[in-house]
């Protein structure tokens, strides 16, 4: 479950929700080796260095893990995935999909509690959502908040990636996320997965608004479901989700 410093600050009802889904959520460090600009030993040169750190989601039994595009990186990274149960397990990224901000991961020896989608993607304005993630230098946190709307009307490319990472729309929420938090799970009132945190808004002067994005579960499962065989509701969402 989500160890006891989490960020929970509504009713015992969500606060159980949370330690229901708290077994699918994972922290995910990604690193990628060192080049070292060729001046190194063969051997030196193989090392792996951390790049990035982020959160993800388990949605399948025999390890494979959903993340943001912009923590994986790159295909063949290799990741350090810490699990609720305290372990952690050594993985690499399998797929990518920079344009929509999507990415799979496949852990060793790892079986953990997949999440379960939402078989109700038709989400209302106020509904209530909350999402799991782990902030920069800060422990796992659980934050409540409100679905604002399904689409941003617009593309999103992240800054200094050459165009790489971004996303064509998204959800928008009454959420107040921050670095560390993406690729992590967006759940709904009944603990069950409607999307993956993807960014956090911030007005012009750079502070950040109680706003984020999240890819909805219906793209999700489109790139799941191309990259891996899936089944029950993963399945049901792709088949919907043009």
């Amino acid at each position: 479950s989500v160890p006891a410093n989490a960020a929970v600050t509504d009713s015992e009802q969500v606060a159980g929700l949370v330690r229901s889904s708290g077994p699918t959520y994972v922290t995910l460090i990604v690193s990628e080796k060192d080049a070292n600009n060729g001046t190194s030993s063969a051997r030196e040169g193989n090392r792996s260095i951390p790049v990035t750190s982020g959160s993800g989601f388990v949605v399948d039994g025999t390890g494979y893990v959903m993340t943001a595009a912009h923590v994986a990186k790159h295909n063949g990274n290799t990741v350090s995935a810490r699990a609720a149960n305290g372990r952690v397990y050594s993985g690499r990224v399998v797929a990518m999909y920079p344009e929509n901000d999507m990415a799979l991961i496949k852990l060793r020896g790892f079986s953990g509690k997949p999440v379960t989608p939402s078989d109700n993607q038709c989400l209302s304005k106020g509904k209530i959502v909350y999402s799991l993630g782990r902030p920069h230098a800060q422990g796992d946190t659980a934050r409540l908040g409100e679905f604002e709307a399904m689409h941003f009307g617009q593309a999103v490319r992240y800054p200094g990636t050459n165009g790489k990472f971004g996303y064509p729309d998204a959800m928008v929420l009454r959420l107040s996320t921050q670095k560390g938090e993406s690729g992590g799970p967006l759940c709904d009132g009944e603990g069950n997965l409607v999307g993956m945190i993807v960014s956090t808004l911030y007005d012009g002067q750079g502070q950040p608004l109680n706003l984020a994005h999240a890819v909805p579960s219906r793209t999700l499962a489109g790139f799941l479901c191309t990259n891996l065989q899936c089944q029950g509701r993963w399945s049901s969402l792709n088949s919907c989700s043009g």
